[in-house]
Protein backbone atom coordinates (compact mmCIF):
# COMPACT_ATOMS: atom_id res chain seq x y z
CA UNK A 1 0.00 0.00 0.00
CA UNK A 2 1.30 3.47 -0.92
CA UNK A 3 2.13 5.95 1.82
CA UNK A 4 -0.62 8.38 0.73
CA UNK A 5 -3.23 5.61 0.98
CA UNK A 6 -2.04 4.72 4.50
CA UNK A 7 -2.24 8.38 5.55
CA UNK A 8 -5.77 8.65 4.09
CA UNK A 9 -6.89 5.51 5.96
CA UNK A 10 -5.54 6.87 9.22
CA UNK A 11 -7.21 10.22 8.63
CA UNK A 12 -10.53 8.38 8.12
CA UNK A 13 -10.06 6.52 11.43
CA UNK A 14 -9.30 9.84 13.09
CA UNK A 15 -12.58 11.24 11.78
CA UNK A 16 -14.52 8.19 13.00
CA UNK A 17 -13.12 8.59 16.51
CA UNK A 18 -13.85 12.31 16.50
CA UNK A 19 -17.46 11.71 15.40
CA UNK A 20 -17.89 9.18 18.21
CA UNK A 21 -16.84 11.84 20.69
CA UNK A 22 -13.52 10.22 21.53
CA UNK A 23 -10.92 12.85 22.40
CA UNK A 24 -7.93 12.53 20.05
CA UNK A 25 -5.20 14.26 22.10
CA UNK A 26 -6.27 14.32 25.78
CA UNK A 27 -4.14 14.88 28.87
CA UNK A 28 -2.43 11.74 30.24
CA UNK A 29 -3.45 9.77 33.33
CA UNK A 30 -1.50 11.25 36.28
CA UNK A 31 -1.16 7.78 37.83
CA UNK A 32 0.96 6.40 34.98
CA UNK A 33 3.74 3.90 35.82
CA UNK A 34 6.89 3.16 33.79
CA UNK A 35 6.87 -0.11 31.88
CA UNK A 36 10.46 -0.96 32.80
CA UNK A 37 9.64 -0.66 36.51
CA UNK A 38 6.63 -3.01 36.16
CA UNK A 39 8.75 -5.66 34.45
CA UNK A 40 11.67 -5.33 36.88
CA UNK A 41 9.31 -5.76 39.86
CA UNK A 42 6.70 -7.97 38.20
CA UNK A 43 3.78 -8.89 40.46
CA UNK A 44 1.19 -11.11 38.84
CA UNK A 45 -2.37 -9.93 39.52
CA UNK A 46 -1.41 -6.34 40.33
CA UNK A 47 -3.56 -3.58 38.84
CA UNK A 48 -1.50 -1.13 36.77
CA UNK A 49 -1.83 2.02 34.63
CA UNK A 50 0.65 2.70 31.82
CA UNK A 51 1.04 4.80 28.68
CA UNK A 52 3.14 4.31 25.56
CA UNK A 53 3.39 3.90 21.81
CA UNK A 54 1.99 0.89 19.96
CA UNK A 55 4.88 -0.80 18.13
CA UNK A 56 3.10 -4.01 17.01
CA UNK A 57 -0.48 -5.29 16.63
CA UNK A 58 -1.62 -8.91 16.20
CA UNK A 59 -5.20 -10.21 16.02
CA UNK A 60 -6.19 -13.77 17.02
CA UNK A 61 -9.94 -14.22 16.70
CA UNK A 62 -11.64 -12.16 19.40
CA UNK A 63 -8.34 -11.24 21.04
CA UNK A 64 -5.91 -8.54 19.95
CA UNK A 65 -2.32 -8.40 21.17
CA UNK A 66 -0.36 -5.14 21.16
CA UNK A 67 3.26 -4.38 21.97
CA UNK A 68 3.43 -1.04 23.74
CA UNK A 69 6.64 0.81 24.55
CA UNK A 70 7.83 3.80 26.56
CA UNK A 71 11.41 4.98 27.13
CA UNK A 72 11.92 2.44 29.92
CA UNK A 73 10.80 -0.75 28.15
CA UNK A 74 8.17 -2.73 26.27
CA UNK A 75 5.23 -4.89 27.38
CA UNK A 76 2.49 -6.92 25.69
CA UNK A 77 -1.22 -6.08 25.95
CA UNK A 78 -4.00 -8.67 25.88
CA UNK A 79 -7.18 -6.95 24.68
CA UNK A 80 -10.56 -8.69 24.53
CA UNK A 81 -13.60 -6.77 23.32
CA UNK A 82 -15.95 -7.87 26.15
CA UNK A 83 -13.53 -6.50 28.78
CA UNK A 84 -13.14 -2.93 27.53
CA UNK A 85 -16.69 -1.64 26.96
CA UNK A 86 -18.31 -0.16 23.86
CA UNK A 87 -16.13 2.96 23.67
CA UNK A 88 -13.09 0.73 24.06
CA UNK A 89 -14.24 -1.44 21.17
CA UNK A 90 -14.68 1.59 18.88
CA UNK A 91 -11.19 2.75 19.82
CA UNK A 92 -9.74 -0.74 19.37
CA UNK A 93 -11.11 -0.96 15.83
CA UNK A 94 -9.45 2.33 14.90
CA UNK A 95 -6.04 1.93 16.53
CA UNK A 96 -2.88 1.69 14.43
CA UNK A 97 0.77 0.93 15.07
CA UNK A 98 2.42 4.23 16.18
CA UNK A 99 -0.65 5.47 18.09
CA UNK A 100 0.02 6.46 21.70
CA UNK A 101 -2.43 5.05 24.24
CA UNK A 102 -3.13 4.81 27.94
CA UNK A 103 -3.92 1.38 29.40
CA UNK A 104 -5.32 0.09 32.69
CA UNK A 105 -5.41 -3.58 33.56
CA UNK A 106 -3.97 -6.52 35.46
CA UNK A 107 -0.51 -8.07 35.16
CA UNK A 108 -0.17 -11.72 34.19
CA UNK A 109 2.16 -13.99 32.24
CA UNK A 110 1.19 -15.99 29.18
CA UNK A 111 1.91 -19.72 28.93
CA UNK A 112 5.21 -18.78 27.25
CA UNK A 113 6.18 -16.57 30.22
CA UNK A 114 5.60 -13.25 28.43
CA UNK A 115 4.81 -10.34 30.84
CA UNK A 116 1.39 -9.09 29.74
CA UNK A 117 -1.38 -6.72 30.80
CA UNK A 118 -4.97 -8.01 30.67
CA UNK A 119 -6.51 -4.77 29.44
CA UNK A 120 -9.57 -3.39 31.21
CA UNK A 121 -9.62 0.09 29.66
CA UNK A 122 -8.02 1.86 26.69
CA UNK A 123 -7.54 5.61 26.22
CA UNK A 124 -6.24 7.30 23.08
CA UNK A 125 -3.54 9.86 23.89
CA UNK A 126 -2.27 10.70 20.38
CA UNK A 127 -3.46 9.50 16.96
CA UNK A 128 -0.58 8.99 14.54
CA UNK A 129 -1.35 9.99 10.96
CA UNK A 130 1.79 8.44 9.51
CA UNK A 131 3.16 4.88 9.82
CA UNK A 132 6.46 3.91 11.36
CA UNK A 133 9.26 2.91 8.97
CA UNK A 134 9.76 -0.83 8.69
CA UNK A 135 13.36 -1.05 7.50
CA UNK A 136 16.53 1.05 7.43
CA UNK A 137 18.89 0.30 4.57
CA UNK A 138 20.98 2.21 2.06
CA UNK A 139 22.42 5.74 2.06
CA UNK A 140 19.05 7.46 1.60
CA UNK A 141 17.60 5.87 4.70
CA UNK A 142 20.72 6.74 6.72
CA UNK A 143 20.04 10.38 5.83
CA UNK A 144 16.42 9.99 7.00
CA UNK A 145 17.65 8.51 10.27
CA UNK A 146 19.57 11.69 11.01
CA UNK A 147 16.97 14.15 9.63
CA UNK A 148 14.07 12.49 11.42
CA UNK A 149 15.87 11.22 14.50
CA UNK A 150 12.55 10.64 16.25
CA UNK A 151 11.79 7.84 13.78
CA UNK A 152 15.24 6.37 14.35
CA UNK A 153 14.66 6.36 18.11
CA UNK A 154 11.23 4.74 17.77
CA UNK A 155 12.36 2.09 15.30
CA UNK A 156 15.78 1.18 16.65
CA UNK A 157 16.18 0.31 20.33
CA UNK A 158 19.98 0.21 19.95
CA UNK A 159 19.97 3.88 18.96
CA UNK A 160 17.90 4.75 22.02
CA UNK A 161 20.41 2.87 24.17
CA UNK A 162 23.32 4.89 22.74
CA UNK A 163 21.69 8.18 23.73
CA UNK A 164 20.70 6.82 27.14
CA UNK A 165 24.38 5.91 27.63
CA UNK A 166 25.44 9.37 26.45
CA UNK A 167 23.31 10.90 29.18
CA UNK A 168 24.83 8.55 31.79
CA UNK A 169 28.39 9.32 30.62
CA UNK A 170 27.86 13.08 30.94
CA UNK A 171 26.24 12.58 34.35
CA UNK A 172 29.20 10.45 35.46
CA UNK A 173 31.69 13.13 34.31
CA UNK A 174 29.75 15.84 36.10
CA UNK A 175 29.42 13.82 39.33
CA UNK A 176 33.13 12.95 39.32
CA UNK A 177 34.16 16.59 39.04
CA UNK A 178 31.61 17.68 41.63
CA UNK A 179 32.96 15.07 44.04
CA UNK A 180 36.46 16.57 43.62
CA UNK A 181 35.29 20.06 44.57
CA UNK A 182 34.99 21.58 41.09
CA UNK A 183 32.28 24.18 40.47
CA UNK A 184 30.20 23.98 37.30
CA UNK A 185 29.86 27.38 35.63
CA UNK A 186 28.41 28.93 32.49
CA UNK A 187 30.27 31.35 30.23
CA UNK A 188 29.10 33.34 27.18
CA UNK A 189 28.41 31.57 23.89
CA UNK A 190 28.65 34.84 21.93
CA UNK A 191 32.11 36.42 21.87
CA UNK A 192 33.27 39.79 20.62
CA UNK A 193 36.64 38.19 19.81
CA UNK A 194 36.78 34.45 19.05
CA UNK A 195 39.59 32.86 21.03
CA UNK A 196 40.74 30.01 23.22
CA UNK A 197 41.43 27.67 20.30
CA UNK A 198 42.32 27.60 16.62
CA UNK A 199 39.22 27.47 14.45
CA UNK A 200 37.05 29.41 12.03
CA UNK A 201 34.08 30.94 13.87
CA UNK A 202 30.44 31.45 12.92
CA UNK A 203 29.60 35.15 12.72
CA UNK A 204 26.39 36.88 13.79
CA UNK A 205 25.22 40.43 14.51
CA UNK A 206 23.57 42.07 17.53
CA UNK A 207 21.14 44.75 16.37
CA UNK A 208 20.75 46.74 19.61
CA UNK A 209 24.51 47.29 20.06
CA UNK A 210 25.17 47.17 16.30
CA UNK A 211 28.17 44.88 16.77
CA UNK A 212 29.37 41.70 15.12
CA UNK A 213 29.68 38.70 17.41
CA UNK A 214 31.06 35.19 17.04
CA UNK A 215 29.72 31.91 18.35
CA UNK A 216 32.39 30.59 20.67
CA UNK A 217 35.02 28.21 19.39
CA UNK A 218 36.03 27.49 23.01
CA UNK A 219 35.18 28.83 26.50
CA UNK A 220 38.82 28.72 27.65
CA UNK A 221 39.64 32.40 28.14
CA UNK A 222 36.49 33.15 30.15
CA UNK A 223 37.09 30.13 32.39
CA UNK A 224 40.66 31.25 33.09
CA UNK A 225 39.39 34.71 33.99
CA UNK A 226 37.44 32.95 36.75
CA UNK A 227 40.74 31.61 38.10
CA UNK A 228 41.92 35.22 38.31
CA UNK A 229 38.75 35.95 40.30
CA UNK A 230 39.58 33.29 42.89
CA UNK A 231 37.41 30.41 41.63
CA UNK A 232 40.16 27.81 41.90
CA UNK A 233 38.40 24.76 40.41
CA UNK A 234 35.89 25.30 37.60
CA UNK A 235 34.43 23.34 34.71
CA UNK A 236 31.90 23.79 31.94
CA UNK A 237 30.20 21.17 29.79
CA UNK A 238 29.75 23.50 26.86
CA UNK A 239 28.48 23.73 23.31
CA UNK A 240 31.09 25.17 20.96
CA UNK A 241 30.98 25.94 17.24
CA UNK A 242 33.52 25.85 14.42
CA UNK A 243 32.70 26.84 10.87
CA UNK A 244 34.75 24.07 9.33
CA UNK A 245 34.48 20.71 7.60
CA UNK A 246 32.12 17.87 8.46
CA UNK A 247 33.36 14.28 8.84
CA UNK A 248 32.78 11.17 10.92
CA UNK A 249 34.79 12.92 13.68
CA UNK A 250 33.64 16.53 13.20
CA UNK A 251 30.32 18.33 13.54
CA UNK A 252 30.18 22.16 13.39
CA UNK A 253 28.32 22.18 16.73
CA UNK A 254 29.85 19.96 19.39
CA UNK A 255 30.06 19.36 23.14
CA UNK A 256 33.23 19.87 25.14
CA UNK A 257 34.19 19.52 28.76
CA UNK A 258 36.68 22.18 29.84
CA UNK A 259 38.23 22.02 33.33
CA UNK A 260 40.62 24.47 35.02
CA UNK A 261 42.40 24.00 38.34
CA UNK A 262 44.46 26.68 40.06
CA UNK A 263 47.81 25.46 41.38
CA UNK A 264 47.68 22.49 39.02
CA UNK A 265 49.65 21.77 35.84
CA UNK A 266 49.84 19.45 32.84
CA UNK A 267 50.60 16.44 35.07
CA UNK A 268 47.63 17.25 37.31
CA UNK A 269 45.38 17.34 34.24
CA UNK A 270 46.78 14.04 32.97
CA UNK A 271 45.82 12.35 36.22
CA UNK A 272 42.39 14.02 36.20
CA UNK A 273 41.73 13.12 32.56
CA UNK A 274 42.57 9.47 33.16
CA UNK A 275 40.47 9.41 36.33
CA UNK A 276 37.37 10.94 34.68
CA UNK A 277 37.38 8.54 31.73
CA UNK A 278 38.18 5.42 33.77
CA UNK A 279 35.43 6.31 36.25
CA UNK A 280 32.89 6.89 33.44
CA UNK A 281 33.73 3.56 31.79
CA UNK A 282 33.47 1.64 35.04
CA UNK A 283 30.24 3.33 36.07
CA UNK A 284 28.46 3.18 32.69
CA UNK A 285 29.90 0.05 31.07
CA UNK A 286 30.95 -1.87 34.18
CA UNK A 287 34.30 -2.71 32.56
CA UNK A 288 37.54 -1.12 31.30
CA UNK A 289 37.93 -3.55 28.39
CA UNK A 290 35.60 -3.63 25.40
CA UNK A 291 35.50 -4.03 21.63
CA UNK A 292 35.54 -1.06 19.26
CA UNK A 293 34.70 -2.20 15.74
CA UNK A 294 36.43 -5.53 16.06
CA UNK A 295 39.44 -4.23 17.97
CA UNK A 296 40.04 -4.45 21.71
CA UNK A 297 40.41 -1.37 23.92
CA UNK A 298 41.77 -1.57 27.46
CA UNK A 299 41.41 1.57 29.60
CA UNK A 300 43.27 0.10 32.57
CA UNK A 301 45.71 2.74 33.91
CA UNK A 302 48.43 3.84 33.79
CA UNK A 303 48.19 4.94 30.16
CA UNK A 304 51.24 5.06 27.89
CA UNK A 305 53.02 8.29 26.95
CA UNK A 306 54.75 9.25 23.69
CA UNK A 307 56.68 12.40 22.77
CA UNK A 308 55.31 14.39 19.81
CA UNK A 309 58.72 16.00 19.26
CA UNK A 310 60.41 12.58 19.10
CA UNK A 311 57.74 11.05 16.82
CA UNK A 312 57.95 13.98 14.40
CA UNK A 313 61.76 13.89 14.37
CA UNK A 314 61.81 10.12 13.69
CA UNK A 315 59.13 10.16 10.98
CA UNK A 316 59.73 13.50 9.22
CA UNK A 317 63.15 14.72 10.39
CA UNK A 318 61.49 17.90 11.69
CA UNK A 319 62.98 19.78 14.64
CA UNK A 320 61.17 22.17 17.05
CA UNK A 321 63.35 25.05 15.79
CA UNK A 322 62.35 24.57 12.13
CA UNK A 323 60.30 27.38 10.60
CA UNK A 324 57.25 26.71 8.42
CA UNK A 325 59.31 26.74 5.19
CA UNK A 326 61.77 24.12 6.48
CA UNK A 327 58.99 21.96 7.89
CA UNK A 328 57.18 21.99 4.55
CA UNK A 329 60.36 21.12 2.65
CA UNK A 330 60.94 18.08 4.88
CA UNK A 331 57.34 16.93 4.47
CA UNK A 332 57.59 17.33 0.68
CA UNK A 333 60.87 15.38 0.56
CA UNK A 334 59.09 12.45 2.19
CA UNK A 335 55.96 12.72 0.04
CA UNK A 336 53.65 14.01 2.78
CA UNK A 337 52.90 17.40 1.20
CA UNK A 338 52.46 18.72 -2.33
CA UNK A 339 55.17 20.68 -4.11
CA UNK A 340 54.78 24.43 -4.72
CA UNK A 341 52.48 24.77 -1.70
CA UNK A 342 52.65 27.55 0.85
CA UNK A 343 51.32 26.59 4.26
CA UNK A 344 51.34 28.20 7.69
CA UNK A 345 52.98 26.44 10.60
CA UNK A 346 49.59 25.53 12.10
CA UNK A 347 48.41 24.05 8.77
CA UNK A 348 51.60 22.01 8.59
CA UNK A 349 50.97 20.84 12.15
CA UNK A 350 47.49 19.67 11.09
CA UNK A 351 49.05 17.54 8.32
CA UNK A 352 51.52 16.05 10.79
CA UNK A 353 48.83 15.30 13.38
CA UNK A 354 46.57 13.65 10.77
CA UNK A 355 49.44 11.39 9.67
CA UNK A 356 50.39 10.48 13.25
CA UNK A 357 46.72 9.87 14.16
CA UNK A 358 46.48 7.18 11.50
CA UNK A 359 49.23 5.22 13.24
CA UNK A 360 47.81 5.47 16.76
CA UNK A 361 47.00 2.28 18.65
CA UNK A 362 43.55 1.54 20.07
CA UNK A 363 44.50 1.79 23.74
CA UNK A 364 44.78 5.23 25.40
CA UNK A 365 48.00 7.13 24.72
CA UNK A 366 49.12 10.55 25.96
CA UNK A 367 51.09 12.47 23.31
CA UNK A 368 53.33 15.02 25.06
CA UNK A 369 56.06 17.53 24.13
CA UNK A 370 54.26 19.66 21.56
CA UNK A 371 56.09 22.55 19.95
CA UNK A 372 55.65 25.86 21.77
CA UNK A 373 54.94 27.59 18.44
CA UNK A 374 51.79 25.45 18.19
CA UNK A 375 50.62 26.12 21.76
CA UNK A 376 50.06 29.88 22.25
CA UNK A 377 48.26 29.40 25.58
CA UNK A 378 50.60 26.84 27.19
CA UNK A 379 53.68 27.20 29.39
CA UNK A 380 57.03 26.07 28.03
CA UNK A 381 59.28 23.45 29.58
CA UNK A 382 61.96 24.87 31.85
CA UNK A 383 64.76 22.98 30.14
CA UNK A 384 63.55 23.60 26.56
CA UNK A 385 61.54 26.74 25.65
CA UNK A 386 60.77 25.26 22.21
CA UNK A 387 58.63 22.53 23.83
CA UNK A 388 55.40 23.19 25.73
CA UNK A 389 53.86 21.48 28.75
CA UNK A 390 50.95 20.02 26.83
CA UNK A 391 49.41 16.66 26.02
CA UNK A 392 46.77 15.26 23.72
CA UNK A 393 44.98 12.00 24.55
CA UNK A 394 44.26 9.49 21.80
CA UNK A 395 41.88 6.52 22.16
CA UNK A 396 40.94 4.26 19.23
CA UNK A 397 43.27 6.34 17.04
CA UNK A 398 41.21 9.48 17.71
CA UNK A 399 42.05 12.65 19.64
CA UNK A 400 39.76 12.74 22.69
CA UNK A 401 41.40 15.28 25.03
CA UNK A 402 43.87 18.17 25.12
CA UNK A 403 45.52 19.84 28.13
CA UNK A 404 48.34 22.14 29.23
CA UNK A 405 50.04 23.94 32.02
CA UNK A 406 48.39 27.30 31.43
CA UNK A 407 50.50 30.30 30.48
CA UNK A 408 49.88 33.00 33.11
CA UNK A 409 52.54 35.58 32.16
CA UNK A 410 50.61 38.53 30.64
CA UNK A 411 53.63 39.96 28.81
CA UNK A 412 54.54 36.63 27.21
CA UNK A 413 50.88 35.94 26.42
CA UNK A 414 50.50 39.24 24.57
CA UNK A 415 53.72 38.60 22.65
CA UNK A 416 52.43 35.19 21.53
CA UNK A 417 49.09 36.62 20.48
CA UNK A 418 50.93 39.21 18.37
CA UNK A 419 53.13 36.50 16.85
CA UNK A 420 50.07 34.41 16.04
CA UNK A 421 48.39 37.31 14.24
CA UNK A 422 51.45 37.85 12.05
CA UNK A 423 51.46 34.24 10.91
CA UNK A 424 47.82 33.55 10.17
CA UNK A 425 44.34 34.95 10.31
CA UNK A 426 42.56 31.65 9.80
CA UNK A 427 40.55 32.03 13.03
CA UNK A 428 38.93 35.24 11.79
CA UNK A 429 40.38 37.00 14.85
CA UNK A 430 41.85 40.28 13.62
CA UNK A 431 42.71 41.66 17.02
CA UNK A 432 44.27 40.61 20.30
CA UNK A 433 41.94 39.82 23.19
CA UNK A 434 43.11 42.69 25.40
CA UNK A 435 40.40 41.85 27.94
CA UNK A 436 42.02 38.49 28.60
CA UNK A 437 45.50 40.03 28.80
CA UNK A 438 44.11 42.63 31.22
CA UNK A 439 42.79 39.82 33.43
CA UNK A 440 46.22 38.15 33.43
CA UNK A 441 47.82 41.45 34.45
CA UNK A 442 45.84 41.20 37.69
CA UNK A 443 47.54 37.88 38.41
CA UNK A 444 46.34 34.40 37.43
CA UNK A 445 47.59 31.57 39.65
CA UNK A 446 49.57 28.75 38.00
CA UNK A 447 47.00 26.34 36.67
CA UNK A 448 46.27 23.26 34.60
CA UNK A 449 43.55 23.20 31.95
CA UNK A 450 41.88 20.20 30.32
CA UNK A 451 39.46 19.81 27.42
CA UNK A 452 37.69 16.50 26.67
CA UNK A 453 35.59 16.05 23.53
CA UNK A 454 32.36 14.65 24.97
CA UNK A 455 31.04 13.51 21.58
CA UNK A 456 34.23 11.57 20.83
CA UNK A 457 34.35 10.08 24.32
CA UNK A 458 30.77 8.88 23.82
CA UNK A 459 31.76 7.45 20.42
CA UNK A 460 34.46 5.36 22.09
CA UNK A 461 32.38 4.18 25.06
CA UNK A 462 29.32 3.33 22.93
CA UNK A 463 31.38 1.83 20.07
CA UNK A 464 30.06 4.21 17.40
CA UNK A 465 32.11 4.93 14.26
CA UNK A 466 30.54 8.30 13.40
CA UNK A 467 29.99 11.43 15.47
CA UNK A 468 26.55 11.67 13.82
CA UNK A 469 25.54 8.55 15.72
CA UNK A 470 26.12 10.19 19.11
CA UNK A 471 24.59 13.62 18.34
CA UNK A 472 20.80 13.60 18.31
CA UNK A 473 20.45 16.20 15.55
CA UNK A 474 23.72 16.55 13.58
CA UNK A 475 24.02 19.32 10.99
CA UNK A 476 23.10 18.08 7.50
CA UNK A 477 23.04 19.54 4.03
CA UNK A 478 19.67 21.13 3.16
CA UNK A 479 17.35 18.78 1.27
CA UNK A 480 16.87 19.59 -2.38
Amino acid sequence: MELNEIIEQRAEKRNVLKEKGIELYPAPDPGREEIGTLIADFQEGRKVSISGRITAKRSHGKVTFFDIRDSSGKIQLYVKADLIGQDGVVLLENLDVADIIGVKGELFKTHTGEPTIKTESLTLLSKSLRPLPEKWHGLKDVEIRYRQRYLDLISNEEVSKVFALRSKIIKSVRNRLDSKGFNEVETPMMHVIPGGAAGRPFKTHHNEYDIDLFLRIAPELYLKMLLVGGMDKVYEINRSFRNEGVSIKHNPEFTMLEVYQAYGNCETMMELCQDIIVHAAQEVLGTLTFEYHGKSIDLTPPWKRFSFAELVQEKFGIEPSDNAHVMLEKLQQRGFAKENTKLTRSQINKIIEDILEQGMAMNPAFITDYYTSLCPLAKTKKDNPLISERFELYIAGMEVANAYSELNDPVEQKRRFEEELKETNETGNKTIDDGYVLALEHGMPPAGGLGIGIDRLVMVLTQQASIRDVILFPLLRPQE
